[in-house]
């Protein structure tokens, strides 16, 4: 959720992780406003009630576990919290985790793709946002997430029992390489949230799909001068490569990440 402030502070947006109850507020706030960072804090916590900790930026994602550096402003140091999204409840920690609450309506319109008995291979599943999802509008489906995170496995088990989605999806505590040639040849859809760097792991997703048909969701970072024609063109090395064959199905900018750059999805049609 991005709400924004008002002008005079001018900080464009924040987000809102968590529920009614409790939540964290995560706000940008460039250094010429430095001085006022507390001032800013104060307001959120006025303004929405169930806000009880206000978090600062201070990097990018980095690192294998995707996690970012914050400074706490003000509130409660408990920074735990339940998010709520489209009748779903996510337990985590933003702090310890990769969690974006902007991202929701991207994983609501891949759900609404899944066909009844699927089997699925979810790359990259952190705190299972997807997997948790998918499970509700497709009870029959059968969903394998894999996670490199200790931190986001253990909030992703907690998530499957929260949700009571623990005969849907099987949570993997593994490198995504390494876990994904125990599924080759099994699946009928490949999810890779990852942006950065999910290039890296189209040869598995390619082999994970069963040999006549199936969709992979290829999620890339890029700029926007080659926005979709990159992440299409990797995509079309890889299955000639591998003797398949691609179709686009969808190409969509999902949100910027920074100056000129996007992280946009492609929805492949592998065969």
């Amino acid at each position: 959720m991005s709400i924004n402030l008002n002008s005079d502070f001018m900080i464009s947006s924040y987000d809102i992780i968590g529920s009614k109850e409790k939540a964290v507020a995560i706000v940008e706030i460039p250094d010429e406003l430095k001085i006022k960072e507390r001032d800013i804090a104060k307001k959120i916590l006025s303004e929405h009630k169930n806000v009880k900790t206000v978090l600062k930026k201070l990097s990018e994602r980095t690192g294998l576990y995707r996690t970012r550096e914050y400074k706490f402003l003000l509130g409660d140091k408990d920074t735990e919290v339940t998010h709520v999204e489209y009748g779903c409840k996510y337990k985590l920690d933003p702090r310890k985790v990769y969690f974006s609450g902007r991202e929701g309506t991207e994983r609501f319109r891949v759900a609404g793709q899944v066909k009844p008995n699927e089997t699925i291979m979810l790359m990259f599943a952190g705190v299972c946002p997807y997997g948790i999802l998918i499970s509700k509008k497709q009870p029959s489906v059968k969903i394998i997430a894999v996670e490199i995170n200790p931190k986001s496995f253990e909030y992703m088990k907690e998530n499957i029992r929260l949700n009571r989605m623990t005969d849907r999806i099987i949570p993997i505590l593994e490198d995504v390489k390494k876990e994904s040639k125990r599924w080759y040849g099994k699946c009928d859809r490949v999810i890779m949230p990852l942006p950065r760097t999910a290039k890296k792991f189209l040869k598995q997703a390619f082999l994970c799909l069963k040999s006549e048909v199936g969709i992979i969701h290829f999620y890339h970072l890029t700029s926007e001068n080659e926005l979709f024609s990159e992440p299409i063109e990797l995509l079309r090395e890889h299955a000639k490569k591998l003797n398949r064959k691609i179709r686009v199905l969808r190409k969509r900018k999902v949100l910027p990440y920074g100056p000129r750059k996007w992280k946009v999805c492609i929805d492949c049609f592998v065969k």
